[in-house]
């Protein structure tokens, strides 16, 4: 891991290829069902599920995610962060999105806030469900309390956003020390890996080095002061 300090962002190269799991058949025990259909199986109970309001799920790497709706730090940060995006936007052809699905092969997300072009028409799915990841230029995620919450931000959803080919991911951690910024970027879909990461502390800048987002800076006036200091 990148070391945290105070001065300027480290950006180091990150190897993460995932390892692959072993197959039970290979032991002689019972074969494991075929991939695609338990795929299929999944994204087909998603699309019927009915939520009580202030929920939202999603698809993580073979498990449907259930999430209640954000803390007030969490929707705090998200708020304070959109609308800065908003206004580094202004002018161009990309807007940040919230609340929205995205969409890639046989799975969905709920980013907490991510950047796609305004004119979103012809990257609508095709069952009007949310937005065709392929659109998308950067999400972030807020990182929520508890161990789950956590490895599902800092890992699952690390390895399904490279895996989707999101140019920029964004993880705001209050939970990573006094609270850590990290830009994950250079994504390889098959190995489903960042190649690239930058993770500063709260107090210190860091810009969004490609995309429409190129040079919005995340600071302070955005996550507020360390945690714990």
């Amino acid at each position: 891991m990148t070391a945290l300090t105070h001065e300027a962002p480290e950006v180091t190269e990150v190897d993460e290829t995932e390892e692959t799991e072993e197959d039970p058949g290979s032991h002689g025990g019972p074969q494991a069902p075929p991939r695609a259909g338990l795929d299929e199986a999944l994204w087909q109970a998603w699309k019927t599920l009915e939520l009580p309001e202030g929920f939202h799920a999603e698809i993580v790497e073979g498990s449907i995610e259930v999430s209640p709706t954000g803390r007030h730090c969490h929707g705090q940060i998200v708020n304070r962060l959109r609308r800065a995006l908003e206004r580094f936007l202004d002018d161009g052809d990309h807007v940040a999105y919230q609340d929205m699905n995205v969409i890639h092969e046989l799975t969905a997300y709920v980013p907490d806030l991510f950047v796609a072009p305004e004119d979103d028409t012809e990257h609508v799915t095709e069952d009007g469900l949310g937005l065709k990841a392929s659109c998308v230029e950067m999400v972030v995620e807020v990182v929520s309390p508890g161990h789950r919450a956590i490895e599902r931000d800092r890992v699952h959803k690390r390895r399904a956003y490279a895996r989707a080919g999101v140019p920029v991911y964004v993880l705001i951690d209050d939970h990573d020390g006094h609270g850590t910024v990290t830009v994950l970027t250079s994504p390889s879909p098959g190995e489903a890996v960042y190649a690239a990461e930058t993770r500063v502390p709260y107090g210190t800048e860091v810009a969004i080095p490609d995309g429409a987002a190129k040079g919005f800076v995340i600071g302070e006036a955005i996550t507020g002061p360390r945690r714990g200091a």
